[in-house]
């Protein structure tokens, strides 16, 4: 939203001007519902982007928007800080809309790359001086830009034979030197399905890899474009991670949603929340761990199925409380759908049952996962991402606290009912395989600290003061042009929601930023001069989900 008023800092310090160093920079300013926002020129972007990093601690470039308006192209870079993510500000450069193009950020920030090669593909904004400005997720041969207004899509697509044939990508190798090119996925165990790794070997050494998105994209953002604020959105979140994540990508719909509607939760809902959302960060956490003893020693018939095993006690009692399985859709906007099930002190004795025997089978997985000599083998010093690198590449969560990097959203940008408990941001200063995983496991049991206290909350909550969702209009329909970004902490990391409203019960624009999107780009970094088991390690260690990253 344009404005000439002062800006607002949102969460932070209102006399602070964040854009201060880079202001003969600045064209206009706008206010965004979650942080101060500044449109430059289209030629500026390295100089301003270089400036916020260097001079004012803007490090970690969350997410980049790219979107189309009546009369302009535009992206949008949500620039944060590492240190204190509630520091925001939002770098707007609009681009003509006859000749869409302006300067790429990858030269600052080297997650700015897949980030732009999205907007490109959907969008159709081209970027100066990308070093590799194609399309991300869609096929070369596609015609047109799904996401621009001018969109035919009646106009047939064909995807030629040439489409598919294996270009090999970068390597490091020196002039003259046998490389190889090696195509892992998107048919193999290892790849989950459907992601496609370009692998370029200098005789048993990975020297480059090339990771090949898009086999599952499903339009989430347009579909989400298509539906109301108010009920047609919120069972699409539960899709974009199936490995149980659901509720915490519900979360970050509502978080986003709730703000821009200025709608408030009850208390009681908000513990309920926070216990349910960490119930979802254990089963994704258990699939991690049981996959990845499937890919990195080939154990199913122990570590596998323990950790599936776990998983159905979790499932049992998400279940339960939202009559699901695997999409709950247990989320609304202003609280949960409904109450813990009937009889209420049956259930929370379940959950009781649940964390009394979790320390011991914990154990178990220790035995089997992190005291095996082969997986020691495999994952110890291997997959190296260090802490500089991971920022740069946007990464979070467990792959981020993996390299020793101490950020949770859950604390450093509070929601829900986590600061008023009693728990710990877990980080592992390893940089490796080992300390991912090690990260992962250490968090199931603070997740279960955070269960056990809001199910002694839950237990003592008077009767009459059990409001499990607010007062929330029908139709929700924010003021036009409003627009937030709002980010919550789900199992793989930071997941994003950038929406703008223009004045209907739809978005003008709605963004996902996954967490496995960012992650993913790392991989290159991590498995560069490494043998192939390695990368099938490092991969596995990302806990990639492909629903996340293609969308």
């Amino acid at each position: 939203m344009s404005t000439d008023a002062p800006i607002e800092r949102g969460r932070a310090d209102a006399e602070t001007d964040p854009f201060s160093p880079i202001r003969e920079l600045i064209t206009a300013r706008e206010t965004h519902l979650n942080a101060p926002a500044a449109r430059i020129r289209p030629d500026a972007v390295q100089e301003a982007l270089a400036t916020l990093k260097a001079e004012a601690g803007y490090d970690h470039l969350a997410c980049v928007t790219a979107q189309e308006y009546a009369n302009r192209y535009e992206t949008i870079y949500h620039l944060r800080s590492f240190d204190d993510p509630t520091r925001e500000a939002s770098v707007v450069v609009p681009a003509d809309k006859d000749r869409p193009v302006s300067e790429s950020g990858e030269a600052v920030f080297r997650t700015a790359d897949w980030h732009e090669r999205e907007a490109y593909d959907l969008i159709g904004i081209e970027y100066d001086d990308h070093p590799d400005l194609r399309r991300i997720l869609l096929p070369e041969t596609w015609q047109g830009h799904p996401l621009s207004m001018d969109y035919d899509e009646d106009r047939p697509q064909i995807v030629t034979l040439s489409e598919n044939e294996p270009v090999e990508p970068g390597s490091s190798t020196a002039t003259g030197s046998d490389t190889m090119l090696l195509n892992v996925g998107p048919h193999h165990p290892a790849t989950h399905g459907v992601l496609h790794l370009q692998v370029t070997l200098d005789g048993e050494d990975v020297v480059g890899v090339e990771p090949d998105i898009g086999y599952i994209h499903r339009c989430e953002e347009q579909m989400a474009q298509s539906g109301t604020y108010r009920h047609q959105i919120m069972p699409y979140p539960d899709r974009w991670d199936w490995g149980g994540g659901g509720l915490l990508n519900e979360w970050a719909y509502a978080r986003a949603a709730e703000d821009l509607a200025d709608v408030d939760v009850p208390e009681y809902a908000q513990v309920i929340r926070t216990m349910s959302a960490e119930f979802s960060r254990i089963l994704s956490h258990m699939l991690a761990m049981g996959a990845y003893a499937l890919d990195v020693i080939g154990d199913f018939t122990a570590t596998f199925m323990y950790a599936i095993q776990e998983r159905e006690r979790v499932q049992e009692i998400l279940e339960d409380l939202t009559g699901q399985r695997l999409m709950f859709n247990y989320f609304r906007l202003g609280g949960v759908v409904w109450d813990l099930p009937q009889p209420r002190g049956e259930f929370l004795s379940e959950i009781r049952e649940f964390l009394d025997g979790l320390p011991r089978r914990l154990e178990e997985y220790h035995d089997l996962l992190t005291r095996n000599e082969i997986l020691q083998l495999r994952t110890i010093d291997t997959g190296v991402l260090p802490p500089e690198v991971a920022k740069d590449y946007g990464c979070t969560g467990p792959v981020l606290r993996g390299s020793g990097v101490d950020y949770d959203l859950r604390r450093d940008d509070p929601y829900g009912y986590y600061d008023e408990l009693d728990w710990d941001v877990v980080t592992e200063d390893g940089c490796d395989n080992y300390s991912r995983l090690l990260v992962r496991m250490r968090e199931v049991e603070e997740s279960a600290k955070i269960i056990e206290q809001c199910v002694d909350l839950l237990e003592d909550w008077p009767e009459e003061e059990r409001n499990i969702q607010a007062n929330v209009p029908r139709t929700l329909r924010p003021d036009d042009d409003t627009e937030i970004y709002r980010a919550v902490e789900a199992a793989k990391g930071e997941l994003g929601i950038y929406i703008r409203a223009d004045g209907t019960d739809e978005p003008a624009r709605f963004k996902i930023r996954g967490p496995s999107f960012s992650n993913l780009q790392a991989l290159p970094e991590m498995a560069d001069g490494e043998a192939i088991p390695d990368l099938i390690a490092s991969l596995g260690s990302l806990d990639t989900i492909m629903g996340e990253v293609d969308r």
